[in-house]
């Protein structure tokens, strides 16, 4: 078989490529995902041998962790590196020194943009991998990932960083932002704390992410954030202080671990609050609570905890209730007598979660010990209520009734049945008559198959 010389088909050099100019050929290289792929052009091209440590994105993908220091080291400045990011294998481990050193060599390309990630197995002997964090003067965003903050040495700052990102991080949090005057964006997921301790202090500070584990004390100062979003994990009780007077976006979520924020046979499984800034977005309190008959007769403790969470104003009260059908009216009552929430409430909704099992409230249930039915409350902002999963029951109609006796300002209520009641003309008959007779307000009740009755104008 004859083979056709290079010149027979239209090539007068074999590497061509290396015809184009440096541009070109690094435009092409900024193209290929990561530096282990950069590394093997030059395989096809003598220039791309050394071309590509003139790239301004580096990032390092399966490319074992002893070769990427001295591969830092062939890397030019200028051009400034715009993205360094440095992903360690998951096969591979390091020892503190050794991660500490490559930190250093990243320093000195002083990139705008710096990732480091290490997986969980990394440091030797399992340990987590402890770094001192030395200065990125010219860096405006950091993330890390596996690592222990130790300490920021004396006299560093970051005098440009804007965003820190931080996984699966511990440390001295409060050192490190004491350095960073310009911090805009602070992102922390799955950190532990110190003490079970969150602490964010910055006088730049303008958005805050937190995915939080255990936390016992959240203390937050700072003046200028505008947006907050905060998912945490609480095992007994919090406490809570934040001071941030300009908020204008909160979404604040906290579960708890344990059966211990208590009233009667409820406990207190999450807490959330919500605010935007939008048009016709009521602010809300989010409540969730379940049954336990053995938790009676512990002193309650409910609204001393729900009052530390109320970092923001909020006019929309949601309750959601795993009853198992027990009394629910004087969890209702007593929440709706806590000062914040009576003197702001436009909007209650009850959410009944019912069991697939039906379940009935035993004789003489602690559930009833409160003589909610003869209390009074002023709800004097309130407007609308509206109740999911009304089955009909005579505690669920006197509740109804108090909650349409209290409130003289209310202008709509909606109550949506189960299926069960849909079905029944007697207790549907019993809804409309209560409207009547205590309503000034428009009534709406919808049947489980979607149909809805306005009941009273």
């Amino acid at each position: 078989m004859e083979f056709r010389s290079a010149c027979r088909l239209g090539f007068l050099d074999p590497d061509c490529i290396s015809t184009l100019t440096d541009d070109l050929l690094l435009l092409i290289l900024t193209r290929l995902p990561y530096i282990k792929f950069v590394a093997c052009t030059s395989i096809l091209s003598r220039r791309w041998h050394s071309l590509w440590a003139h790239l301004c994105q580096i990032i390092f993908r399966e490319v074992m962790f002893d070769s990427i220091e001295p591969v830092l080291g062939q890397i030019s400045c200028p051009p400034a590196v715009s993205l360094l990011e440095i992903h360690a294998p998951e096969q591979d481990m390091a020892s503190t020194a050794q991660v500490n050193s490559l930190l250093s060599a990243a320093v000195e390309l002083e990139p705008k943009e710096f990732v480091a990630s290490f997986p969980s197995s990394f440091g030797l002997l399992g340990r987590s991998i402890i770094i001192d964090l030395p200065c990125f003067h010219r860096t405006t965003y950091i993330m890390l990932d596996n690592v222990c903050i130790r300490s920021v040495p004396v006299g560093i700052e970051f005098p440009m960083l804007e965003t820190l990102s931080l996984l699966h991080c511990n440390g001295n949090l409060n050192a490190l932002l004491s350095c960073c005057p310009r911090l805009c964006t602070l992102l922390l997921s799955g950190i532990l704390f110190e003490t079970c301790d969150l602490r964010v202090n910055s006088l730049s500070l303008q958005e805050l992410v937190v995915n939080s584990f255990l936390t016992e004390h959240v203390n937050i100062v700072a003046p200028m954030l505008k947006k907050m979003e905060i998912l945490f994990t609480v095992m007994l009780e919090v406490n809570i202080s934040v001071l941030a007077p300009i908020m204008e976006n909160v979404w604040w979520y906290c579960c708890y671990t344990e059966e211990s924020i208590v009233f009667g046979i409820w406990y207190l499984e999450m807490l959330g609050l919500q605010a935007a800034d939008r048009q016709g977005q009521l602010p809300l309190l989010h409540i969730r609570a379940s049954v336990d008959s053995s938790l009676f007769p512990y002193e309650p403790n409910f609204a001393r905890e729900i009052e530390k969470h109320m970092v923001v104003d909020f006019s929309l009260l949601e309750l959601d209730l795993k009853t198992d059908g027990h009394v629910f009216g004087a969890l209702v009552f007593y929440l709706l007598q806590i000062n914040q929430i009576s003197s702001s409430l436009q909007k209650l909704k009850i959410i009944l979660l019912r069991s697939v099992v039906k379940e009935e409230c035993p004789i003489d249930c602690p559930c009833e010990s409160a003589n909610w039915r003869s209390q009074a409350i002023s709800l004097t902002a309130l407007e609308e209520v509206e109740i999911n999963g009304f089955e009909g029951v005579d505690h669920e109609f006197d509740l109804l009734k108090q909650l349409l006796v209290f409130a003289p300002k209310l202008k709509k209520i909606i109550v949506r049945l189960t299926q069960e009641v849909s079905s029944s003309n007697t207790r549907r008959t019993k809804i409309y008559n209560v409207f009547e007779t205590y309503a000034s307000a428009e009534c709406f009740v919808y049947l489980s198959s979607g149909e809805y009755f306005i009941c009273h104008l």
